[in-house]
């Protein structure tokens, strides 16, 4: 059902998120003026209806004042695309940057937009590729006003209650059971995106990690096991000659288990799709968020061993850890005499 509050907002950056999150706004009914660099990015949405601009000072005047203008580009570029684009606003505009950006650079942007009487909103967005039909989840830091102003945006481009049972005791029509929270001031919706971040470092890590212990099962099967000092024997293989169909386990897990989660939905259906997973190589990126979680649970003196272990792991999956191997290595060699044993083709 479209929205009974349409309202006109302005998007920078149209890759996956900002396309799909201007599409999704302009299914409900709001109208969405589109800035790029791809000129071919902006035809696409101007395609589906969107007002689409070639210059960010054409952007700004083709919005309403007061303007609503939200940011979905890298946190990298963030600052450079402001110091652009502050100069062509005015007064009570409202800028929100929907990308993974850092907390303390929020808190930074709002103090020195204040005096120019500019709002500044932070908006964690979870929702990846599939959000235009999902809805994305939304936390938010920033002043109240502007948060209430953009409501109508917040609660079309939100997942709604879907089909998601109410919890019981709270209320189904409140901001938090409709998929978007105003979370705090500035940078407190950053914040808690970035500790959502890194809880799916460790969700992510803990089911890659089970599955593979389960692919590994039929290591007792396996004759041409090497039998020497430099490796540990198993002990007992009799108790690992199990040849179990991974992508099946992951689709069973889907089902009424107590981990069943829409991670163990995506990873059921990479299997599916690869049950080798061969197209992939197994080097995971960090785009910063574990790593800030990280800081602030040491800045806390919060315990937060998984979290850790899954960034560390991360960092061991594209080869930083090297150099310390080989270090292990060499002390092995200097003190027992150890040869070093060679990767299995």
């Amino acid at each position: 059902m479209a929205t009974d509050s349409p309202m006109q907002l302005g998007m920078i950056g149209l890759g996956r998120m900002g396309a799909n999150l201007s599409r999704r706004l302009m299914h409900d009914g709001h109208h969405v003026v589109v800035y790029d660099v791809s000129a071919d990015a902006v035809k696409s949405l101007e395609a589906d209806g969107a007002t689409g601009t070639s210059t960010l000072a054409d952007f700004v005047n083709a919005i309403e004042k007061p303007r609503n203008i939200w940011i979905m580009i890298p946190a990298g570029i963030v600052d450079q695309t402001l110091e652009q684009l502050v100069p062509l606003l005015d007064a009570d505009d409202t800028i929100i940057d929907g990308g993974n950006s850092y907390y303390h650079d929020d808190i930074t942007r709002s103090k020195a937009l204040a005096p120019k009487k500019l709002h500044y909103l932070d908006v964690g967005t979870s929702g990846g590729v599939w959000g235009l039909e999902r809805g994305y989840c939304l936390m938010i830091g920033g002043d109240s006003s502007a948060v209430l102003r953009l409501d109508p945006i917040f609660k079309t481009i939100a997942p709604g209650e879907g089909s998601v049972e109410p919890t019981p005791g709270r209320d189904p029509k409140s901001q938090a059971a409709q998929g978007y929270l105003h979370c705090g001031p500035s940078g407190a919706g950053h914040f808690v995106k970035m500790v959502h971040n890194g809880i799916e470092y460790g969700m992510m890590a803990a089911i890659a990690e089970g599955l593979s212990i389960i692919k590994g099962a039929d290591i007792g099967n396996q004759e041409n096991a090497v039998h020497d000092a430099e490796n540990t024997p198993l002990r007992d293989p009799q108790y690992y000659q199990y040849d179990i169909n991974v992508t099946d386990v992951a689709e069973v897990w889907r089902r009424g288990s107590v981990i069943s989660s829409w991670l163990v939905d995506l990873t059921a259906a990479a299997l599916a799709k690869s049950p080798n997973l061969d197209e992939f190589g197994g080097r995971v990126s960090d785009s910063g968020e574990g790593r800030w979680t990280v800081e602030a649970a040491i800045d806390e003196g919060v315990p937060a061993p998984v979290i850790t272990a899954a960034l560390y792991q991360r960092f061991e999956s594209r080869d930083l850890g090297v150099f310390t191997g080989k270090i292990l290595s060499a002390m092995r060699s200097e003190f027992g005499g150890h040869n070093e044993q060679k990767a299995a083709k």
